[in-house]
């Protein structure tokens, strides 16, 4: 699937290109990973992506940074760099958080570390389906948006069977699931369900730790549009219809990072990279949701 252009907004959150969600909500298409950032350099690293023109910070209880996060986001606001407005936070309930009271509790907490008195986006992180509990977990979650809590609420890590079953247990759908994805690995399946749905795909690691980047594929493409492979890769995933959210801590890629908004690829182009799936060496790096995050 490529991107409808009816989803695409642009200037709606200062020069940054967005998304609309299925409540309404715009999301950046290209947002920071906070996974990580911790102390000074967090705090340095995201006034700095601030600074460039970032609007969307992705962290997560488990991250342990949400602090680093609120404060990076409470000096840049007292400096009058950006408005609490213009910015999109997301976070996300850990596994040993999850249930119908655990959530609320959960989120309290995220709040209270984040220095915010909502969030733009709360997710349950992990299915962990040994649980049991993440139907229950995203019905709680779904609760806090009601209250106006949290602008708008979604899963991470949710394959398809256990998506369908929240839907169908819970009657919300989830704003959007956020999964790994990068060249390599499209989720072409898990995408065609989120398309149905009317769920937003967000991709992380959509640069795979970079470890795909060195691909003569993404190279050939790279040097025919005069970008970098990290720019192709993210370029590729944003013309799917995803939101992207890679991490750096150095300024000039973090730089290069955004500008991945300001070129298209070809289809022939698209194509060549969505062709990596099922070959050898590429596939699912990290865990697996089906067996990971029940502890």
């Amino acid at each position: 699937m490529i991107l409808s252009p009816s989803r695409v907004n642009r200037g709606t959150m200062g020069s940054m290109t967005t998304l609309t969600l299925n409540d309404g909500t715009e999301i950046p298409q290209i947002g920071l990973g906070t996974w990580k950032l911790l102390g000074e350099e967090g705090v340095r690293v995201i006034r700095e992506a601030i600074s460039l023109g970032y609007r969307h910070f992705d962290t997560a209880s488990a991250y342990g940074n949400e602090e680093t996060v609120g404060r990076a986001v409470a000096e840049a606001v007292a400096a009058g760099d950006v408005t609490r407005e213009e910015l999109f936070i997301t976070t996300k309930a850990w596994q040993n958080e999850q249930g119908k009271d655990g959530i609320p509790r959960a989120f309290r907490s995220s709040l209270d570390r984040l220095g915010l008195e909502y969030v733009d986006l709360y997710l349950v992180h992990w299915p962990a389906p040994d649980q049991g509990k993440y139907v229950e977990s995203f019905e709680a979650v779904a609760r806090l948006q009601g209250l106006g809590l949290a602008q708008s609420v979604g899963v991470a890590n949710f394959y398809g069977d256990v998506l369908r079953e929240v839907v169908d247990e819970v009657g919300v759908v989830p704003a959007v699931n956020q999964v790994e994805l990068h060249p390599g690995f499209s989720q072409a399946p898990l995408r065609a369900l989120h398309e149905e749905l009317g769920v937003t795909t967000v991709a992380w690691s959509p640069l795979g730790r970079g470890i795909l980047l060195a691909n003569p594929v993404l190279d050939t493409v790279a040097r025919a549009v005069g970008r970098s492979t990290a720019q192709v890769a993210l370029r590729w995933a944003m013309q799917l219809g995803c939101v992207v959210i890679p991490k750096s801590t150095n300024p000039r890629r973090l730089a290069q990072n955004l500008a991945a908004a300001d070129f298209t690829l070809s289809r022939d182009q698209m194509e060549a990279i969505s062709g990596l799936d099922g070959q050898a060496g590429f596939g699912r790096i990290f865990e697996d949701p089906r067996t990971f995050g029940s502890n």
